[in-house]
């Protein structure tokens, strides 16, 4: 995230601070609403973001009441992992 941040700052100042806002305030709606989003992968959750390219993965315990950020990355990216 923080090369992503980077990045957008260095295309247009503030654009980083948009990603970022977006990225927190997706991560709170899916730490809300854990089971909101779909199952994608196996047993892992993905959202997309609104205004930028970006998945967000993630794994829901529950057994601990937990939600699990696996993954963020550029979705014109190819992942060799999540």
């Amino acid at each position: 995230m923080s090369e992503a941040y980077d990045w957008y700052e260095e295309q247009l100042t503030g654009l980083g601070n948009k990603l970022y806002i977006e990225v927190s305030h997706l991560l709170n709606l899916i730490e809300t609403n854990p089971y909101y989003y779909p199952v994608k992968y196996g047993d892992l959750h993905s959202a997309v973001l609104n205004k930028f390219p970006y998945l967000i993965i993630y794994w829901v315990d529950e057994v601990n009441n937990k939600v699990i950020i696996i993954s963020v990355f550029h979705t014109s990216r190819k992942p060799k992992r999540f």
